[in-house]
């Protein structure tokens, strides 16, 4: 991806502004240094990269100049996505996309499926922590989980087809043919506190705010 003046030219050709122009050009700088070609691959690292390292308002930033110089090399099809700006409202203490995508990415990364499925599903379903600890095998195969009331009301929670398939390669890595999917190392199933402690951890080795990162923090992700 090289840096030239023909990319310039179609910025002011587009009637930007020069403080944008210069923001643009050094987005485009900062991604020829990391990455030699345009692939979806090198622009979803560098996506992640800025997650990593950038707050939300700047990551799109950087985002729209890169999909900028997509558009004038006829790469449009490769454009990133943005991500969302958590706004400071009653919701200000519930994790942001950035956050969210930066977390699941470093469980990733460090091999730590168990608690990437923990927030996946929270985020994904919707389900409360309470919840979270009841899901096996079976409900996973069947894409969903029906939870009765007291009051003998019946509560579906629904598992969306891409977590589906995802949690079947773990469930099936694991060896895991029904039961329960989040058990402790003593065969149990693990507590809501559990979960919470362990939550708060990686938040600290991760580097994210730990007011943001509790169990119901991830269920507002679900819409």
């Amino acid at each position: 991806m090289e840096m030239d003046v023909e990319f310039e030219g179609f910025l002011r050709r587009s009637n930007l502004a020069d403080n944008t122009i210069k923001a643009y050009l050094y987005a485009v700088k900062q991604y020829c240094s990391r990455y030699e070609k345009v692939t979806k691959s090198n622009l979803q690292k560098y996506k992640l990269f800025l997650l990593e390292n950038y707050k939300p308002k700047t990551v799109n930033l950087r985002i729209r100049a890169v999909n900028c110089y997509l558009e004038a090399i006829g790469k449009e099809k490769l454009a990133l996505s943005s991500v969302k700006v958590q706004q400071k409202t009653y919701l200000e203490n519930v994790i942001s996309d950035a956050d969210y995508m930066y977390f699941k990415e470093c469980l990733r990364r460090d091999g730590e499926w168990f608690w990437y499925f923990v927030i996946r599903f929270m985020a994904a379903t919707g389900a409360r922590v309470s919840e979270l600890v009841q899901i096996k095998a079976e409900h996973v195969q069947t894409g969903y989980l029906d939870l009765y009331s007291k009051g003998g009301k019946i509560r579906r929670i629904y598992i969306p087809s891409a977590l589906r398939e995802e949690a079947m390669q773990w469930i099936k890595y694991r060896g895991i043919e029904s039961g329960f999917l989040f058990l402790n190392r003593s065969g149990d199933r693990i507590t809501t506190r559990g979960i919470a402690g362990q939550l708060k951890k990686f938040a600290v080795r991760y580097g994210i705010p730990v007011e943001v990162v509790y169990p119901h923090s991830f269920r507002h992700r679900f819409a």
